[in-house]
């Protein structure tokens, strides 16, 4: 990757994001609903283990996908249950779970470390993948990206054009109001806990038989879990906003790489790192502009009150507060 190639670098970005964006997008829906999952970094670490050992051993791909995803989803659940119906802090349980499950990840995976498993195979799309250049950049990949790129369209359709969307924005607002007009608040926060746990199963799913296939110690995805809680806030909790911080993320990751071949005389684990404090130094530059001040402070331009209005969003009134109905 000496060579620079706008084609290839943004490819390898829609490709190399797709974790990190599961993730991400999973987390949006939980946090919509009112629900903190703090377990995510451990659970996409248990949840990549669990689908190379199952697709090793089953030698389907498939399969590997599906328990990666109910093993999310079973983290998930344990956080829900804890906060919904036992009443315990959110943000202590899902700090408590991303320890356990990482070392479970690491104890129950090492048997499997280091061998050659199963991974996702490349399927370009017929026709599409012949565009010029768009098709090598979004129609020349593996499954899961184009299954990422479709639930982003989907993820905001769902939320914001269906009732059952609608439900989901009202409980992560109001959820004594939504008690007091039928709606079962501890039942939807449950669902949609669990959905976004599956989604990150599948983000660990991806990063061991796909992104970087196998299993091993370190695996590649340590401190995934927790871009993708930032990237959440990023987005200010809107699934399409969150997905452009996830790909600028991944640009960050993959133009990395390049400056390596560029700068041989800089130490590689400065590129490596570099990443993770320019998305904490744009998460504040966004905090910022969502301060009610920094639109004040556009006076009376309209195109600059229009991208502050954009790039600001404010969380879910209710987000990590138990609901107990009176």
């Amino acid at each position: 990757m000496s060579e620079f190639n706008l084609t290839i670098l943004l490819a390898s970005v829609v490709a190399g994001a797709v974790p990190i964006l599961l993730a991400t997008l999973g987390e949006t829906i939980t946090e919509k609903a009112g629900i903190i999952n703090l377990s995510l970094d451990g659970s996409i670490l248990l949840s990549a283990m669990t689908a190379f050992v199952v697709a090793y051993e089953t030698g389907s791909i498939l399969m590997g996908f599906a328990c990666a995803a109910l093993a999310g989803a079973l983290v998930a659940a344990v956080v829900a249950v804890f906060s919904i119906y036992l009443n315990q802090s959110q943000v202590a349980v899902g700090f408590v779970l991303t320890l356990m499950t990482r070392d479970l990840a690491y104890f129950l995976g090492n048997p499997y470390s280091r061998l050659q498993g199963p991974s996702v195979l490349q399927h370009p799309i017929p026709l599409l993948s012949d565009i010029p250049f768009i098709g090598e950049v979004f129609f020349n990949h593996t499954f899961p990206v184009y299954l990422s790129l479709l639930l982003i369209g989907l993820c905001w359709w769902y939320m914001y054009r269906t009732p059952q969307g609608l439900n989901l924005r009202a409980v992560g607002e109001n959820p004594r109001a939504c008690f007091a007009r039928g709606i079962s608040p501890a039942k939807i926060q449950m669902f949609y806990a669990v959905c976004g746990g599956a989604f990150v199963g599948l983000a660990g799913a991806t990063f061991s038989l796909c992104t970087k296939p196998g299993w091993g110690r370190p695996q590649g995805a340590e401190g995934t879990g927790w871009i993708a809680l930032a990237l959440v806030i990023f987005g200010g909790w809107h699934p399409v906003r969150a997905a452009v911080g996830a790909y600028l993320f991944a640009f960050l990751q993959v133009i990395g790489i390049y400056f390596q071949n560029w700068f041989p005389s800089v130490p590689a684990q400065v590129f490596q790192v570099a990443p993770f404090p320019l998305m904490i130094f744009t998460l504040l530059i966004i905090n910022f502009v969502q301060k009610e001040s920094a639109i004040d402070r556009a006076g009376g331009k309209a195109w600059m009150k229009s991208i502050l209005g954009t790039l600001s969003g404010a969380p879910p009134t209710a987000l990590g507060k138990s609901y107990r109905p009176d």
